[in-house]
């Protein structure tokens, strides 16, 4: 079918969604999201334990993360070039994709002791992630032609929140072992599977997602404007998840010496959840405003600047006071996730409409691949460097990303985003 004839369908089948209706489809969307998300470092919260339950340390240690990274990857390159999305309604495609990352976290319940299946459903989990949230955020986008911003972020904040509940679980008394953590994030999981299928309504438009063709991927990387959003957004992914994993490990380190064992297991669970989950949810809602107020180019730039700041004074609270490291990481945990949505956003008002799914694709698969190489290198040059220095390596990210959004600014082009705001 010609585009003009699917824009005719759409027109005809369009009905403008009522204020109250739109905000309850996000509410639910949001919340299911963030349950299915608790999944995706259920694993890394509880890391101690695991490395003495499993007798693993090094790099195998790293692959509880990265292997999630590295079946999202492949899920969404996968599920892409199939175009699942348009053979399987995204209610069918979100809801089961939960139920499968559920089942592939509770599945490691049955290896107490380890070995190389843990790390297949590590991977399998983040296959099943894969099907989830990009759906989540072109849904929630056909409720929103307005407000898109705020309401992605909304979305984000949710997979915020979620990402980092498994830190929450950890510092609670009631789940003080890695059993209880991931068996926690797999219920939570399921559960997105109900709110799915059969609590969320109905989106006011047929959703048609954006195709990915792999022969349209060279035109993407010389559509200049869109290769420079995809650029700011893999400076930021650069930094974003080797934060998200390496935190716990920081701050075990940094407090470890002047704390008991239970209160450190404690204090680090609620303040990785508090930095990640609470103050990144804020950040994502103020990102989402600012960048329909200011546009997005100002928005990102913002973000990125404070972010790759505090990547770079963190490591001087190091075994210093609790409460100035907390401040820190609270303004990093804001900051590092206030841009997230931005740069999909970017890329949707910059694309041509043939072209829109491949750059999505490209700039989340580009992403997540480059997240398994920064969470690496942390683990890797730490012993080097030590945790007072390690996270110095993350504000490159950043500044690469300030310098690609600097160079998109000032493009005749940047006009397209944000209804005309930079």
């Amino acid at each position: 079918m010609s585009g003009q004839g699917k824009s005719k369908i759409l027109q005809a089948r369009y009905h403008p969604p009522t204020s109250n209706s739109k905000w309850i489809a996000l509410f639910w969307i949001t919340l299911a999201e963030l349950f299915v998300m608790s999944v995706w470092f259920s694993a890394s919260a509880v890391i101690p334990a695991l490395a003495q339950a499993w007798h693993i340390k090094g790099s195998s240690i790293v692959w509880l993360t990265s292997a999630v990274q590295l079946g999202f990857v492949l899920g969404a390159l996968t599920s892409a070039t199939f175009g699942l999305p348009d053979r399987i309604r995204p209610r069918w495609m979100m809801g089961w994709g939960g139920l499968g990352a559920s089942l592939s976290t509770a599945g490691i319940l049955l290896f107490p002791h380890g070995g190389l299946m843990p790390f297949i459903l590590r991977g399998l989990t983040g296959a099943f992630l894969a099907v989830v949230y990009p759906i989540a955020v072109q849904w929630v986008a056909t409720w929103f032609p307005r407000q898109r911003g705020l309401a992605v972020g909304i979305l984000i904040g949710g997979l915020t929140v979620g990402s980092a509940l498994p830190h929450l679980f950890a510092g609670l008394p009631i789940l003080q072992n890695w059993q209880g953590v991931m068996a926690g994030s797999a219920v939570l999981a399921g559960l997105s599977w109900v709110l799915v299928l059969w609590v969320v309504p109905e989106s006011p438009v047929p959703f048609i997602s954006p195709v990915f063709r792999w022969n349209t991927v060279g035109a993407v990387l010389r559509d200049r404007p869109v290769m420079l959003a995809n650029m700011g957004y893999w400076g930021h992914m650069w930094e974003l998840y080797a934060m998200w994993t390496w935190l716990p490990g920081f701050l075990l380190a940094s407090w470890g010496p002047t704390l008991s064992r239970v209160a450190l297991i404690q204090r680090v669970g609620w303040a990785s959840f508090t930095a990640i989950g609470l103050t990144g949810i804020l950040g994502a809602l103020v990102g989402g405003w600012l960048a329909d107020e200011w546009g997005r180019t100002a928005a990102t730039i913002a973000a990125l600047t404070v972010s790759g700041t505090m990547s770079l004074v963190v490591g001087l609270t190091y075994r210093h006071s609790i409460g100035l490291t907390l401040l820190v990481i609270l303004i990093w945990g804001f900051s590092v996730i206030a841009d997230s949505a931005q740069f999909s956003a970017a890329v949707t008002e910059l694309s041509p409409a043939n072209q829109q799914g491949s750059a999505l694709t490209l700039q989340m698969a580009v992403g997540f691949l480059i997240t398994i190489v920064s969470i690496n290198l942390v683990g890797m040059i730490e012993p080097v460097l030590g945790w007072s220095h390690v996270f110095t390596l993350l504000a490159l990210g950043p500044l690469a990303g300030i310098g690609a959004m600097m160079r998109l600014r000032v493009r005749p082009e940047s006009t397209q985003m944000s209804n005309g705001k930079r």
